[in-house]
């Protein structure tokens, strides 16, 4: 489930080319994710690593992520004494 939210978010990833020479990524709807790197390719390895980055602060601070839900059984969460 996890994988296939990456491989869907990274398809709707825009690259643009900079006057620099550098490449810039960004994906849409999902703010403060993006990348800057010499090399499209490094461009969008370092994006795949912020976006994993991004889904994991959002989880471990109860925040949503757009399109994906972590179902949670709460029952199990109970400790019976």
């Amino acid at each position: 489930m996890l994988s296939e939210y990456l491989t869907k978010k990274l398809k709707e990833a825009r690259y643009k080319l900079l006057k620099d020479g550098s490449y810039f990524g960004e994906i849409p709807g999902l703010r403060g994710v993006w990348a800057n790197a010499k090399k499209l390719e490094d461009c969008r390895e370092e994006l795949q690593s912020a976006l994993e980055d991004w889904i994991l602060f959002h989880i471990k601070d109860g925040s949503p992520v757009p399109g994906f839900h972590i179902g949670v059984d709460r029952r199990k969460m109970v400790k019976h004494v």
